[in-house]
C-alpha cells in the first residue's frame, strides 16, 4: 500500500550497573519521577520506562536498575546482552564501590565481545564530598583507560542526573546511526552482474 504514516518511536535501552547502595536506584528514581528516595530495598532488578523529547525528536528510555548484590551475578548476563548502554556507578564515600567499576566493565566485555558499547562511569553522592573516598582524578583517569567520560552525580541534589542520562542517549543514538550508515553502505556496494 503507501508509506507508513505513524513512525516508529525510537527506544533507548540503558542498563545501571554497580556494586549495592551506590545510589543506581536513587538516580533512576530521581530521573524518572524527580523524587529522591533516601530509604530503598536492595533491588532484584526493576524496569522503569519513560517517554521523552530528545533532541526535538520522541523517543523512550527503557532504564534497567539491575542488582548490586553477587546473588543475582547469574541472570546478570542477560541483561547485559539486551542493553545498549550502560551506567556503571560508584559512590564517591565508598573505595571498594570504585574498584568493582572494573569487574563490571569486563563482565561486560565478555558478554557483549564489543568494547565500544556506549558507557559512562559515574560517580554518584556528589553532594557528600566531604566523606570522599575516591580521588576524581583517579575515577577520570580510569574513564580514559576505558575510552569513556566520568561524570560526578547526586541523586539528592539532582546535580547532573539529566545529563547523564542525555549523554549516554546520545552515544546510543550515535551508535545506531553510525550502523545504519554503514548498512546503507553495504547494500549501496552490491551490485549484480548479469
Amino acid at each position: 500500500m503507501g508509506k507508513k504514516t505513524t513512525q516508529e518511536v525510537p527506544l533507548h535501552k540503558v542498563i545501571m550497573v554497580g556494586s549495592g547502595g551506590v545510589g543506581k536506584s536513587a538516580l533512576t528514581l530521581q530521573y524518572m519521577y524527580g523524587d529522591f528516595v533516601e530509604e530503598y530495598d536492595p533491588t532484584k532488578a526493576d524496569s522503569y520506562r519513560k517517554k521523552i523529547t530528545f533532541d526535538n525528536q520522541p523517543c523512550q528510555i527503557d532504564i534497567l536498575d539491575t542488582a548490586g548484590q553477587e546473588e543475582y551475578a547469574a541472570i546478570r548476563d542477560n541483561y547485559y546482552r539486551s542493553g545498549e548502554g550502560f551506567l556503571c556507578v560508584f559512590s564517591i564515600c565508598e573505595y571498594e564501590s570504585f574498584q568493582h567499576t572494573q569487574e563490571f566493565k569486563d563482565q561486560i566485555s565478555r558478554v557483549l565481545d564489543d568494547d565500544k558499547v556506549p558507557f559512562i562511569l559515574v560517580g554518584n553522592k556528589a553532594d557528600l564530598s566531604q566523606r570522599r573516598k575516591v580521588d576524581p582524578r583517579e575515577a577520570a583517569a580510569r574513564a580514559t583507560d576505558w575510552n569513556c567520560q566520568y561524570i560526578e552525580t547526586s541523586a539528592k541534589t539532582r546535580q547532573n542526573v539529566d545529563e547523564v542520562y542525555t549523554l549516554l542517549m546520545r552515544l546510543i543514538q550515535e551508535r545506531k546511526q553510525s550502523a545504519k550508515e554503514r548498512e546503507r553502505k553495504k547494500k549501496k556496494g552490491k551490485c549484480v552482474i548479469l
